[in-house]
């Protein structure tokens, strides 16, 4: 199976303009015979770079709340307009896609941000809407913590395709649970720091016996909009608000299959052959022979969490 991580650079905080420049890179990508294509951590609509260097503190400081309102006004819902058009995308080029995005609840928790990471396959369209576990650090003052709904791995083609975000990839459990569920090709997201996913995808893939896909972004101050209430800050520190990339494809043996590329747009594709990744289950398959349920017991609860069970 062909698959492609794209490095690009969003529309930040402009939904309908990023949507736009997805579906581009899902026909580039479809173009190029990749039958998996995978987008950086909450790429639609953009991440919260601000909070980078302690700007996402600041108990009722009125910037940051009119930057954490900018922010969340940009955020998708999943049933939302900007989704659509890479639903239709998707099954237009028949490709199954992984994105990231700022996701706003439709109900319950209009006033939080999600980091969500949507699974679309072409003919039944969101198929995952899975909500990162754990922000990391500054993350936590702009997204809300998710739940284990979204930790599943879906059917494609023949494979079982998973997905994480970021550093929820280091977590042992998170891992054990999509392992478990049966994933042959895995995706990691990253908002673009080139170095950071190099280690973890390499180390997924041997651990896993899995093919790792790393898409990671790219993002400078100067793609921030004037107005934001920021912008100004970000732009006199640009070493510390800049993304470049690092995205890349490993194989179920840790080596790399592709990338890993930084600091410039375009795809970076490899084929995966299925056939490798059972071969490499001989010595260990983390959920089969080498797992021990008589020893451990784990347990993923994944029902959508809510603040309230509303009944009537």
């Amino acid at each position: 199976m062909r698959v492609a991580a794209v490095q690009a650079r969003p529309a930040w905080l402009d939904p309908a303009a990023t949507a736009a420049r997805v579906a581009t890179w899902i026909a580039l990508a479809a173009g190029a015979g990749a039958r998996l294509v995978a987008f950086p951590e909450t790429f639609l609509s953009g991440y919260p770079a601000w909070i980078r260097a302690g700007t996402g503190i600041g108990f009722e400081d009125p910037v940051q709340r009119a930057a954490y309102a900018a922010y969340l006004d940009a955020a998708v819902a999943a049933d939302g307009p900007e989704m659509d058009v890479v639903c239709e995308a998707a099954a237009r080029h028949d490709v199954f896609v992984f994105l990231g995005a700022s996701e706003r609840a439709t109900s319950a928790g209009r006033g939080t941000v999600y980091c969500t990471l949507f699974a679309i396959h072409p003919r039944h369209g969101v198929v995952g809407a899975h909500r990162k576990l754990v922000p990391t650090h500054q993350e936590r003052s702009v997204w809300g913590r998710g739940d284990g709904h979204g930790l599943r791995a879906h059917d494609w083609e023949g494979v079982r395709v998973s997905g994480l975000s970021c550093w929820e990839n280091w977590m042992p459990q998170a891992r054990h649970a999509l392992y478990a569920d049966g994933a042959e090709i895995h995706v990691c997201t990253w908002p673009g720091w080139r170095g950071q996913a190099d280690d973890i995808a390499r180390f997924m893939a041997l651990e896993g016996r899995v093919a790792v896909v790393a898409a990671s972004g790219l993002l400078s101050p100067d793609d921030v909009p004037d107005g934001f209430p920021l912008a100004a800050r970000m732009r006199a520190e640009p070493a510390r608000f800049t993304f470049d990339g690092g995205s890349a494809v490993a194989g179920p043996d840790g080596r790399f299959l592709a990338g890993p590329v930084g600091d410039r747009e375009g795809l970076v594709v490899a084929d995966v052959d299925p056939a490798a990744i059972r071969a490499a289950r001989l010595a260990a398959d983390p959920a089969g022979h080498y797992a021990r349920p008589d020893v451990f017991r784990v347990e993923v609860d994944r029902r959508r969490a809510t603040a309230a069970d509303l009944r009537d």
